[in-house]
């Protein structure tokens, strides 16, 4: 099956019978069996991949103690993970236009159930870092293809709902990585949280291979292939990602290994970016960049991946470290977001056909700042119900500005661009996730040190309050073997606390800021309004 490229079909059915996917008078006939069957093979691949970021994000104890690892040890099987995918997202559009989407989407497909079972079978964390890290890059193919089959494959009338189907994937899948993680582990174990992926995995396999034949490729292209663009791209991406990702907890450039990579992101990406450029077949076509409407929509989405990806940190992280709640109370508690993400999916879909999608875009990154305002009041006992509605903003709004920024990025470029593009655009997303993270965990990081000075400045030696508290506390830990030590320890773990809710407080407050600012920029693109059964004004 051949599927009708957008530049060529406005939606209508051909004028006489054909078989699927032949030319009529200039218009080729959609086998919709065919495409519907296939995008939905590659829409389970994209989740399984984007879930497998956070679904050990809440069960990292367990494996921990399951490998003999160390807690530093412990934290690169996220990490390593992440680092090799954000080479192979922009990769992928030329490997698609090299092989085909199809024959790289099953061997993306192939590679990740392998590397999933080969990791839930690790008995070291050495082989399982190593596993982990082939994973990510294999299965990075299987994020951005999805984006460029859903802008090529479908007619101009379907592409928001294909685009409302990859945004439900997009936000619900870190949404409820940390939660269904949890869940697998106190069920079954932590080997599940890989496991898992191989029946769904052989699913996407059939699917794929017997319905996704929505392109070929051009083998033409492997002449002159960019070794030293492909070589510059990784050293400029995975140094920048392990400095994202490390940075916070190696106190920055304070750690020799940090400013290091830094130093190379620093070198490699100028160069990376003239070599793509200049050479006459790039990996990676930045020329897209002269769409203004896709520079301002690569922003959104850069910012998408910051409220998206900070909020699923946050909100987890301040359950688990000041409330202690187990990895299912969490997700009991997450599940707010998650649904007003699934509700507001179609509301979006049928916004986007009648609205500038601008206006969608500035409302979204509005309601996302409120909810992550609300929040900048918490306090140490907030659970279930104190966070609903600052859920339930956040999930409306980061699904509508998803959709919305969907449309604004992809709708005015040229069919020839989509593949390069929609590779850029989702490591705007991923890129986007991990500076977020960076910054927060750096905000949480100084701000609970501050908060903790201003507490302890606070209360003289003769404060007759913390002498009462101290005298009370005393009492209690009378059977101890110090009495005072142990009173003095628990005012301090107390302190902590409060100063940990703080620097959460300042935290959602500096994510409610930047959502806020991004809804002005917004207003830069230029208008696009997707009208049912009409193409986007440039795709002409």
């Amino acid at each position: 099956m051949t599927a009708a490229n957008p530049a060529e079909t406005g939606g209508a059915p051909a004028a006489a019978p054909a078989a699927a996917g032949g030319p009529v008078a200039g218009h080729p006939e959609i086998n919709w069996t065919m495409l519907l069957l296939g995008f939905a093979g590659m829409v389970v691949g994209q989740f399984m991949a984007i879930l497998d970021i956070q679904i050990v994000a809440a069960s990292l104890p367990q494996i921990q103690a399951g490998v003999g690892a160390s807690a530093d040890e412990i934290s690169w099987i996220q990490t390593a993970y992440l680092i090799p995918e954000v080479v192979m997202i922009p990769l992928s559009g030329f490997l698609s236009r090299l092989w085909g989407t199809q024959r790289l989407f099953l061997a993306s497909c192939a590679g990740f159930v392998l590397m999933s079972i080969a990791t839930g079978l690790s008995s070291s964390i050495d082989m399982m870092i190593l596993f982990r890290a082939i994973q990510g890059f294999v299965g990075g193919a299987m994020i951005p293809t999805v984006f460029a089959v859903a802008f090529t494959a479908f007619p101009p009338d379907k592409r928001v709902t294909a685009s409302v189907v990859m945004g439900l994937i997009v936000t619900l899948a870190p949404t409820v990585g940390p939660t269904l993680g949890g869940h697998l582990t106190e069920w079954l174990s932590w080997r599940w949280l890989f496991f898992i992926n191989v029946a769904p995995g052989l699913l996407v396999l059939f699917l794929v291979g017997r319905y996704g034949n929505f392109d070929k490729g051009d083998p033409s292209l492997a002449k002159g292939f960019d070794w030293w663009g492909l070589g510059f791209m990784a050293a400029f991406l995975m140094s920048m990602q392990f400095v994202l990702e490390e940075g916070a907890k190696n106190d920055w450039f304070d750690d020799t290994h940090i400013l290091l990579l830094a130093v190379v992101a620093a070198v490699a990406g100028p160069v990376f970016i003239w070599r793509s450029l200049t050479y006459r077949q790039p990996i990676v076509e930045l020329r897209a960049f002269g769409n203004r409407n896709f520079l301002v929509g690569f922003i959104m989405t850069f910012i998408v991946g910051f409220a998206l990806f900070g909020g699923t940190f946050l909100l987890p992280l301040f359950l688990g470290r000041v409330r202690e709640y187990s990895s299912a109370e969490v997700g009991t508690t997450m599940v707010v977001s998650g649904l007003a993400m699934f509700a507001t999916g179609p509301f979006a879909g049928r916004l986007v056909r009648k609205l500038d999608a601008r206006v969608l875009m500035f409302g979204g990154f509005m309601l996302c700042a409120w909810g992550m305002w609300e929040a900048r009041i918490v306090t140490d006992d907030w659970g279930f119900w104190q966070f609903a509605s600052v859920q339930a903003f956040r999930g409306v709004g980061v699904m509508l500005a998803m959709i919305a920024s969907q449309q604004v990025t992809m709708a005015t470029l040229p069919p020839h661009m989509v593949k390069n593009a929609s590779g850029l655009v989702n490591l705007a997303r991923n890129v986007g996730g991990a500076f977020g993270l960076a910054i927060l965990n750096t905000s949480l990081t100084t701000n609970t040190a501050i908060h903790m000075g201003e507490l302890t400045s606070r209360i003289g030696e003769g404060d007759q309050a913390m002498r009462q508290m101290m005298a009370g506390m005393s009492q209690r830990f009378a059977g101890s073997i110090d009495p005072a030590a142990s009173a003095m320890k628990a005012v301090y773990g107390l302190l902590q606390k409060q100063a940990t809710t703080m620097a959460f407080g300042d935290a959602f407050a500096l994510l409610g800021i930047l959502c806020g600012l991004a809804a002005f920029v917004t207003l830069m693109a230029q208008p696009v309004k997707a009208q049912a059964g009409a193409p986007p004004s440039d795709a002409h």
